[in-house]
């Protein structure tokens, strides 16, 4: 993910087969989109050194083998449409309103999770769970090579994209609704950014998936992607100005690479440059619309998560999102607003009650540290890394 280093060696590619690979490595056929294939490649070799991190994926990848395939068909409550191909999600952050006989309508209290909205009743845990078994299960057989591990993840592709009696409809119309109020809403494509460690795992079991069902699986993205960019929900998310607004962009621009749509990655990028990054950040790299919330640590490296993702894409297509500046507003000033506050952690002055993380900034870190290579990232990542989850973190054989 290094900026300079990796421009030179995958620009020319993506130029001249932008529809082919970004990254493809000498002895393996993959193309890798979100991760660096490059560094993968090296981890692999160099696995030993990794240990921790590798024990921790093989101990999520062989719980995923134990897990049922558990598709949107599953649920037992139905949205608005009726159709349980449609995918259904309640607002985190509602409740029943306590003065009313039937709960109705739902009220709002921001940071409290209500866990009722993770019931199988609906799909949120359903897709969080497909998700991140379908993510762990690829990495492990990239690093493990495996079979039962791609195995166990075409059976999940399958169930969610493919197969007629089970699959989802390529929509989230459904998603975060709220009882009494709504069928759903445009903050609910929120939910859906986990589909793109699930698009990373299907190029890294390509060699197990046949040709019909992976083009089945990119005609899927297709589709949704498509109704990302054209459905009122769409509109609606694409401009929020905070980490929804960023998200939307990082799927957008994830799934068309994936899709081999370039010019339209390219264009959301551009967005993402103009529209994003002068206006979430202000010139101390301070981003108050995360800030202001009742967790403004998870929120500010949240927002940062979607952006290591889009940074990353922007090299494998040619727009510069690191190094993006317009009136000294950039998104290296939000990445040094974190580091300064884990090596002065006395210094954060946002909601004290917030129960802080150091974990929650970890790949943010890595991230900045191996893009701009600079002391204030290097000195945050040697702090984060004497704690004992990190040095176990699965985000340690990506970097």
């Amino acid at each position: 993910m290094n900026g300079a280093n990796m421009k030179k060696l995958i620009l020319p590619i993506a130029m001249l087969l932008p529809c082919i690979a970004f990254q493809t490595m000498a002895t393996e056929d993959l193309r890798f989109i979100s991760y660096d294939g490059n560094q993968l490649a090296i981890n692999k070799k160099q696995v030993g050194e990794h240990q921790a991190a590798l024990n921790a994926l093989t101990t999520l990848a062989n719980k995923a083998l134990g897990h049922a395939i558990d598709p949107v068909v599953n649920k037992t409550l139905l949205p608005a449409s009726g159709n349980k191909h449609d995918y259904f999600s309640f607002g985190p952050y509602w409740w029943p309103n306590p003065d009313t006989k039937d709960g109705l309508p739902y009220i709002r209290k921001d940071g409290v999770y209500n866990m009722d909205t993770k019931t199988a009743a609906t799909d949120k845990q359903r897709m969080i769970t497909f998700a991140s078994d379908v993510k762990n299960l690829g990495l492990a057989y990239y690093f493990t090579g495996k079979d039962t591990y791609a195995n166990k993840a075409i059976e999940q592709l399958k169930a969610w994209f493919i197969n007629p009696d089970t699959r989802m409809n390529p929509n989230l119309n459904y998603g975060q609704a709220i009882p009494g109020i709504v069928d759903g809403r445009g903050i609910g494509i929120i939910d859906s950014r986990l589909l793109i460690g699930v698009m990373d795992s299907v190029e890294l079991i390509k060699s197990q998936l046949s040709d019909s069902d992976y083009q089945a699986v990119v005609k899927w993205y297709a589709d949704y992607t498509n109704w990302l960019l054209t459905s009122n929900n769409g509109f609606e998310e694409d401009n929020w100005h905070n980490n929804h607004g960023t998200w939307f962009d990082a799927q957008v621009v994830a799934f068309s690479i994936f899709t081999n749509n370039i010019k339209q990655a390219k264009q959301r990028l551009r967005i993402t440059q103009m529209r994003r990054i002068g206006s979430q950040f202000d010139i101390e790299g301070k981003q108050h619309a995360e800030l202001e919330r009742t967790k403004p640590w998870h929120y500010a490296n949240f927002n940062l998560e979607a952006y290591n993702l889009l940074g990353h894409y922007g090299e494998l297509v040619g727009v510069d999102i690191w190094n993006y500046e317009i009136d000294k507003h950039s998104l290296k000033n939000g990445y040094q607003f974190v580091a300064y506050h884990i090596v002065n952690p006395k210094q954060w002055d946002y909601n004290k009650d917030e129960k802080i993380s150091m974990k929650t900034a970890y790949i943010n870190m890595l991230t900045a540290n191996d893009v701009y290579k600079d002391g204030d990232f290097k000195q945050a990542v040697s702090i984060l890394k004497k704690d004992k989850d990190n040095q176990s973190s699965i985000n340690n054989l990506l970097f």
